[in-house]
């Protein structure tokens, strides 16, 4: 049997070698090192300057009334605002018609029948006078256009 004897020079070249690729990737980690905290310090900068730029948007916003809590306060008031109108309108028809005596009020506030019929009657009344009024008003127009036309 015949053994592999290696010879005391090609393992000091070897160690040689070895030593060197040892300092070339020492070398190469101190710089990945320095790399990796400049990408830390510029991504923590990066961060700062997201984090800043989104508060001044949300004051923006907010000084300036778009943002969406401001657009959402908003249409719940336009809403409430509508709702109120509507209920308004509702309440105004329904006391007209329990006016005219379409709908019964149920309350016991109700007018009866003689009632109503003095009301019409009332009604009917106020609108003639003022047809009366309007008349005499035209009345006295037409001879004032007449008599000046005379002279």
């Amino acid at each position: 049997m015949k053994r592999n004897v290696i010879s005391p020079a090609v393992l000091t070249k070897q160690i040689a070698d070895i030593a060197q690729e040892q300092e070339k990737l020492m070398a190469t980690e101190k710089r990945l090192s320095v790399k990796l905290e400049s990408f830390r310090s510029t991504k923590e900068t990066i961060k700062a300057q997201y984090s800043a730029a989104e508060a001044q948007v949300k004051i923006t916003e907010s000084v300036s009334g778009i943002s969406e809590e401001m657009s959402d306060v908003g249409l719940a008031v336009q809403r409430a605002q509508d709702k109120t109108e509507g209920m308004k309108a509702r309440a105004s028809a329904l006391d007209e018609l329990v006016e005219s005596g379409t709908l019964e009020d149920v309350t016991g506030g109700a007018k009866d029948d003689i009632d109503r019929e003095l009301s019409k009657i009332k009604s009917k009344s106020d609108v003639d006078e003022q047809l009366e009024s309007l008349k005499k008003e035209m009345g006295k127009g037409f001879l004032m256009k007449s008599s000046s036309q005379v002279i």
